[in-house]
């Protein structure tokens, strides 16, 4: 009865044990390859438990999402015979989750190693055997990243398709001590230079602040002017209107003052023409003659009158003026 017991748990130890061997887990964003006898088997599986035989069955898991290998300290000669250290380099790369038994079996499970960290090496000495020193760590520096990707994406299409290089950065690699501190003192005089061309910038654009504070100041003036100066000839073509108004204000009264003189000589010569009739003018004669104290009548003036001068008579006066014949007739008139 003991032994039939024993035996019982022997047999269920032996179970778990193959059970336990049997059963295995393939995480997410992987799937699982199988070997048997180191040959791949056709077999892919998708995340989850699955059974496999044991002790003649192994499994590997092969990532199927974003992953980043690091290939790290990369030696590399330049055209100049200088050897440089690239201290890391990262590739990110997908592979595609249809290619994975393609991959393994040409490449195995460890498709990385001999696709990516190998042909980095090979890429990077192919570059720097044609660039000079100063050309890989400063002038071409930032291409490397990419040439590199285009150079591993090239050649995985050919030999591998379905894994895919995403991106490719490359880190600032080791050179000489003494070189470094030379590019260090470079790069201090640059950095000098920098500093004195941005001072200059800064020199001139306060110069060119000023100029144009100047500038607009001059134009400020100068509208301020011409806005006094304009007003200054508005003010005199206001006044020139007002005299010139005042002309012909000036003008038209004095004409009308005129027009209206005019018009009464007018109206007065036509009414002395009128009023100096020959009745009239007669009437004027004999009053006039009646308002005279003396009157001398006849062909001959008395001689004791001297015509044309003065009289001898002391009665009369030295200044007693005796008027001439025409005096007399003219006063007289003819009968």
């Amino acid at each position: 009865m003991i032994d039939q017991n024993v035996v019982g748990i022997c047999i269920l130890v032996f179970l778990a044990i193959i059970f336990n061997f049997s059963l295995h887990r393939i995480d997410e964003g992987h799937v699982g390859v199988y070997f048997r006898g180191g040959a791949l088997l056709p077999q892919v599986s998708n995340p989850g438990f699955h059974m496999m035989v044991p002790l003649l069955t192994s499994f590997r898991t092969v990532q199927v999402t974003l992953q980043t290998d690091e290939v790290k300290n990369v030696p590399c000669g330049t055209s100049g015979g200088v050897m440089i250290y690239f201290d890391r380099i990262e590739v990110v790369n997908i592979l595609d989750a249809n290619a994975v038994y393609n991959m393994v079996r040409n490449f195995t499970a460890d498709y990385d190693r001999t696709l990516i960290f190998n042909k980095v090496h090979h890429e990077l000495n192919q570059f720097c055997s044609v660039h000079s020193l100063h050309e890989v760590y400063i002038d071409l520096f930032d291409q490397i990243d990419e040439n590199l990707k285009t150079a591993l994406q090239r050649d995985l299409n050919e030999l591998a398709p379905g894994l895919n290089i995403q991106a490719v950065r490359v880190t600032k690699p080791k050179i000489p001590e003494v070189i470094r501190k030379n590019y260090e003192l470079m790069e201090g005089e640059k950095t000098k230079l920098l500093i004195s061309v941005q001072h200059q910038k800064v020199v001139e654009k306060d110069a060119e602040t000023d100029r144009k504070k100047a500038l607009i100041m001059a134009e400020k003036e100068s509208q301020v002017a011409r806005i006094q100066y304009d007003q200054k000839i508005m003010e005199k073509e206001s006044l020139q209107r007002i005299a010139s108004i005042e002309d012909e204000m000036h003008l038209a009264r004095e004409k009308s003052r005129s027009d209206a003189d005019f018009y009464q000589m007018k109206r007065q010569a036509e009414a002395n023409k009128l009023l100096l009739s020959n009745e009239y003018l007669e009437l004027k004669k004999y009053d006039a003659l009646s308002q005279n104290s003396k009157i001398y009548f006849g062909q001959e003036i008395p001689k004791m009158f001297s015509f044309g001068g003065c009289s001898n008579d002391p009665t009369l006066g030295s200044n007693t003026h005796i008027p001439e014949k025409s005096d007399a007739e003219s006063i007289i008139g003819k009968s």
